[in-house]
């Protein structure tokens, strides 16, 4: 029998404080110590085996191998994921109700969402106009949540919307704090739920009338496998697994900006507006700055691959952030390049921003449809739509945040219009 190959290991009782201060280079820059995709360490208190690139993605994402069943950290499920929500399911259960998530997406909701931030892009920049200054990351989490809500049938009267976006971003905003700001990710996550719970309440009671086509009532009346419906907690933590990654989006639409205003020679291939080069600028975008930087998994059983062994449990990272900056995936990856796109070969393994593998039976993000809708959307406008400067100001942004942001949340000042009023 051939012995199995070693994991370079790193040193060290426990190197949770290095992911942090290194973000989302941590397990890039020991791959390229080690010189290897794999390597083990020790995270929170237990052994972790990091991986990185396509074969890696292949691996992770067989369901026949991995589970996500107790692999996210509880900080992550109190602030960005809720509890029993689809991230945490896995078989059977797990594929009904990402079917449910699935059936959201088809053609006519992502046109509607494209008509939806259409129309919010507009209102905001007339808005603009008559303001000093803008910083787009704090409107775009505004505009994104108005978009939010509208597309998934979700109330939210105008007096509400500060606040509710408020809840929203705190919950994005706290996945890797500690101290003050991870303690209002999980509240403002426990005024969020609540709010939702008590719509699906209403929904169930007839006291309001969501369209069949969204998102609260598509959740409202789900059935799990015995056709029960959801206990009204797990539908709004499934209700809030769609407003919150869309108001996630704000983060893209910045960096986005930051792109637009980096890269006069791919703005100036926009001007006509052009679908192709829209989408091409977007992947780019989502492959270039860094989103989320990681995802856990654990075995479900034994099993040896590539010479190395995995062990039932063992906690299994894989490099999102690290994937799509492949030097072996991607040429001159620290490039921006959107015509890369042009010959993209569309592997669900080599591009991974949100996730890879199959969108129907995987933990792929079912809603990477919308986020590509709602950005290239957004670029159009940013690039074509409306005129304005940009003061000097820090547009760098560090790996060890996470979520990663440019520092100055891109200020632009005189906003003018470039569609009728």
């Amino acid at each position: 029998m051939e012995k199995a190959k070693p994991i370079p290991k790193e040193d060290g009782l426990d190197n949770s404080l290095d992911v942090l201060r290194e973000g989302y280079l941590y397990i890039t820059n020991r791959a390229i110590g080690f010189q290897s995709d794999i390597f083990e360490t020790r995270l929170l208190g237990e052994r972790a085996i990091c991986l990185r690139g396509e074969e890696a993605a292949k691996l992770f994402y067989d369901n026949d191998k991995f589970e996500r069943k107790k692999a996210a950290p509880k900080r992550v499920l109190k602030t960005l994921f809720g509890e029993d929500g689809v991230q945490t399911l896995d078989g059977e259960e797990h594929q009904h109700r990402k079917a449910m998530f699935m059936s959201l997406m088809s053609r006519e909701a992502l046109h509607r969402m494209r008509e939806i931030t259409h129309k919010q892009w507009i209102l905001a920049v007339k808005q603009w106009e008559s303001q000093q200054e803008v910083e787009i990351y704090e409107e775009a989490q505004e505009l994104l949540c108005r978009v939010a809500c509208e597309w998934a049938g979700v109330p939210l009267p105008e007096d509400q919307v500060k606040e509710k976006t408020k809840w929203l971003a705190a919950m994005i905003e706290a996945t890797a704090a500690i101290g003050i700001t991870h303690m209002k990710g999980r509240n403002a996550r426990s005024k969020a739920e609540k709010w939702i719970q008590n719509l699906v309440e209403n929904v169930r009671k007839g006291e309001i009338h969501p369209s069949e086509d969204t998102t609260l009532y598509a959740f409202s009346w789900h059935r799990d496998l015995r056709d029960k419906l959801l206990d009204k907690e797990v539908a709004a933590v499934e209700i809030l697994n769609i407003l919150r990654p869309i108001v996630a989006v704000s983060i893209y639409v910045c960096f986005t900006a930051l792109a637009v205003i980096q890269q006069p020679e791919e703005r100036q291939k926009l001007n006509n507006s052009d679908e192709k080069l829209l989408k091409n600028f977007v992947q780019e975008v989502r492959r270039f700055y860094p989103f989320f930087p990681f995802a856990p998994a654990r075995p479900i059983k034994d099993f040896t691959w590539n010479g190395y062994d995995f062990e039932k449990g063992v906690l299994t990272i894989l490099d999102l952030y690290g994937t799509n900056h492949h030097p072996n995936l991607w040429d001159n990856p620290e490039l921006f390049n959107p015509d890369r796109f042009n010959d993209w070969n569309g592997s669900p393994f080599n591009f991974i921003p949100q996730g890879g593998g199959d969108y129907h039976t995987g933990h792929r993000c079912a809603g990477e449809w919308i986020t590509i809708e709602i950005m290239k959307e957004s670029l159009d406008f940013m690039a074509n739509k409306m005129r304005y400067e940009v003061p000097v100001q820090d547009v760098s942004f560090s790996f060890n945040d996470m979520p990663s942001l440019p520092h100055s949340h891109i200020v632009i000042q005189k906003v003018k219009p470039l569609f009728e009023k």
